[in-house]
């Protein structure tokens, strides 16, 4: 039990300590984001160390109603996108209660896996999460650098 309290403690005060991102907006239409926080990142452009799990946690406030959403990743490389699998695409089921109101915030989380078997490499990620209407709620990128 206090070994769980703990795990707790830590978890809050990482995450309390998180500095949200500079960020680009690539186009959020139906939404606007206030802030993006990647755990951990403490600098940019990010180190995502392979084998790795890293927190996304987006707020952003809607400007429409939507019964659904749905992230889209990316890894951007010459302009090019190569979609990038995440553990859960429903933006649903990742922090955000749905259905998704007009001129309310939410938080969207989840998780950014970086696999042993990508290449080493620097690259742009670019995080869509889109309605029901396939429209942008919000879309950011940031650089990032894959290590070992």
């Amino acid at each position: 039990m206090v070994l769980s309290r703990l795990a707790l403690l830590l978890a809050l005060a990482a995450t309390a300590l998180a500095e949200p991102l500079h960020f680009v907006d690539c186009g959020s239409k139906d939404g606007s984001i206030q802030e993006v926080n990647v755990s951990p990142c403490p600098t940019q452009p990010c180190l995502l160390h392979k084998g790795t799990s890293y927190s996304i946690n987006v707020t952003f406030a809607s400007k429409i109603e939507s019964q659904g959403s749905k992230a889209r990743v990316y890894g951007e490389m010459l302009h090019v996108d190569i979609p990038f699998p995440i553990p859960e695409p429903d933006g649903c089921k990742s922090g955000i209660q749905c259905p998704i109101q007009k001129g309310h915030s939410y938080s969207y989380l989840n998780k950014l896996p970086v696999k042993t078997e990508y290449p080493s490499i620097k690259l742009i990620v670019k995080w869509e999460l889109v309605d029901d209407q396939d429209q942008m709620l919000f879309c950011w990128k940031i650089p990032v650098q894959i290590t070992s």
